[in-house]
């Protein structure tokens, strides 16, 4: 496997923004599909008001340019106001991963 990497971005909402913090994720998703060295991208929910960001690249040029892209800049420009501190960003390199198109190749 070719080296891939990856970003675990940690938020923590403010009292009372959880609903917030959750939606602006779900409208994450429309503007990471314009990007093309984004292969996955999830946003998840650890807690109550503990939240997510998990993303895969085929290399440090894709993660740079995700970071760089609309959806950190909506992350970092609405922190203030949703996030009681800020993001955590992970930099993280992919060992290995089971994927479900790994699974539908093997089925054609």
């Amino acid at each position: 496997m070719k080296k891939k990497v990856a970003l675990l971005v940690r938020l923590e909402a403010k009292p009372g923004k959880e609903k917030e913090v959750a939606d602006f994720l779900r409208s994450g998703l429309a503007l990471v599909q314009e990007e093309p060295d984004t292969i996955t991208w999830y946003g998840v929910q650890f807690g109550p008001s503990s939240f997510g960001i998990f993303d895969t690249f085929p290399h440090d040029e894709g993660r740079k340019s995700h970071l760089a892209g609309k959806v950190g800049q909506a992350l970092m420009a609405n922190a203030p106001n949703l996030l009681a501190k800020d993001p955590e960003i992970v930099y993280t390199d992919i060992l290995a991963v089971k994927s479900e198109d790994v699974l539908d190749a093997k089925k054609a």
